[in-house]
Parts: C-alpha cells; sequence; structure tokens
C-alpha cells in the first residue's frame, strides 16, 4: 500500500490548535505504517521551513521523531517540497532518513504510472506576479544572503509572518472547481499525459477527483481545521482512492 498526503501546515495557527494537528498527523503515520510499502508527503508539511548549515526551525520533534522511527523500521518515507517548506538542507535526509524530492517526479507504483508533485510554480505564465515570487524565492544568491545576513529568529518571524499574510490575502478558499483549475489543466495538457495513469496533487487545499481523457487527476486536500483531513490510498492492484482520516 502506498499513502499520500500534504499541506498540514504544522506550525499554523495558536500553539494549542497546531500541537492538535502535529499530534493527528503522528497518529495517522503510525496507521498507514501498519501496511505501507512507502509515504508520499506532498509539501507544505510545515507552515514554514527554512534550514541554515546548522540551524533548523524549533519544534515539529513529535513528526522528526515518528518519520525517523518509521524510516528505521523500513518504510521509504518521500517528501516533495512545497512552496511553505522549499528551503531544505538535506537536515531531514540526515537525521530522519526520508527521501527528498524538490520537483515533481513520475514514478511506476502497484503498476502504475504516477506523476507525483506538490503542484505550485505549475501552469502560471499568465502571472506574472508568482513567477517573480517564485524566482525570488528560489534564488540560490538571495537565500545565500539570507542564510549570512539575517539571524535566524528574524527570519522565522519573518517565515511565520508571509505564511501568515500570504494566506489571508487569497481570502475564503475558491471551489474545488476554481481552485484546482490550472492544475487540471496542467496535467490534461501535459506532454507525456497519455503515458501517465495517474496525477497526484497538493497545493490547492481542495480534495477532488478528475478524469481527462488518459489519467486521474486526485488533488489530496489540506489539515488545517479539520478533524477528518483527507488522504490518499493507492492499493496493492493499482487502485488509488481519497479517504478521510477519522482519528
Amino acid at each position: 500500500m502506498y499513502y499520500f498526503a500534504s499541506d498540514m501546515h504544522l506550525g499554523h495557527g495558536d500553539a494549542p490548535s497546531a500541537r492538535r494537528r502535529e499530534e493527528m498527523l503522528v497518529r495517522w503515520l503510525e496507521q498507514a505504517a501498519t501496511d505501507a510499502t512507502a509515504i508520499y508527503l506532498l509539501g507544505d508539511v510545515f507552515d514554514f521551513w527554512y534550514e541554515w548549515q546548522e540551524v533548523i526551525p524549533a519544534g515539529h520533534v513529535r513528526l522528526l521523531g515518528k518519520l525517523a522511527e518509521l524510516s528505521d523500521r523500513g518504510i521509504e518515507i518521500h517528501l516533495f517540497t512545497g512552496n511553505h517548506d522549499m528551503w531544505q538542507r538535506g537536515y531531514l535526509e540526515r537525521e530522519c532518513s526520508v527521501r527528498l524530492h524538490y520537483a515533481p517526479e513520475q514514478t511506476l507504483l502497484a503498476g502504475r504510472r504516477v506523476w507525483i508533485g506538490h503542484g505550485d510554480n505549475l501552469n502560471i505564465k499568465g502571472e506574472p506576479m508568482l513567477q517573480l515570487m517564485n524566482s525570488i524565492f528560489r534564488s540560490k544568491v538571495i537565500r545565500a544572503l539570507f542564510s549570512w545576513i539575517v539571524h535566524p529568529d528574524l527570519s522565522m518571524r519573518f517565515g511565520k509572518w508571509w505564511s501568515g499574510s500570504s494566506r489571508k490575502s487569497h481570502g475564503a478558499a475558491p471551489a474545488p472547481e476554481v481552485a484546482n483549475k490550472s492544475l487540471v489543466e496542467y496535467a490534461t495538457q501535459h506532454p507525456h499525459a497519455a503515458e501517465i495513469d495517474l496525477f497526484i496533487f497538493g497545493h490547492t487545499h481542495a480534495a477532488a477527483e478528475y478524469k481527462s481523457p488518459h489519467s486521474l487527476i486526485y488533488f489530496l486536500g489540506e489539515w488545517i481545521g479539520s478533524d477528518t483531513p483527507t488522504y490518499g490510498v493507492l492499493d496493492g492492484e493499482g487502485n488509488f482512492s481519497l479517504k478521510q482520516f477519522k482519528d
């Protein structure tokens, strides 16, 4: 069995709600581990994550410990970076044996050709401001300057402020058809769409399933403000389904 989840945004909200969400994620991982071959976390696991050479953000110890434990038990843990936690430097690989993916990938799982990715920075040619922001956030030069000049305490304050203000600027969550439209178009128009059985996205916070002429397209939804978050399962026969975790 292969399990998929995204957009937990650990650290978001007040301390009690953030702790509850982390504990719920740990319990989901424990449940998935009973029959999982691999677990895929498709980005924005953290509301803001930034690594320095010798420093990582405080907190999240329950999750990090569970990831290390499951990896030690032989369960593959794959983490695809999202737009809130793209600034990785290998800590999770070294300490938790997580397999980091910095870009979408196509792979073969249970006999199905599966495209996996967070979903940010795709099909945004008509959004020049978003393109500019993405180029800034992914610039190695700007990241190096930010790491050297700004104290980690100030960096984390800025990052948490940015994450919160970015969320507020988007206002109320749009309907799934609106939120997922550009990525459905991306999957449908993908140059190798005829060779891909499943597209699996995070990012939009809107769980949904679509059918294109060649593929099935899934959005995993979010874990914010829900006692029954959505996740995905690919069974040994290649059947994918969206499920709700009833804690």
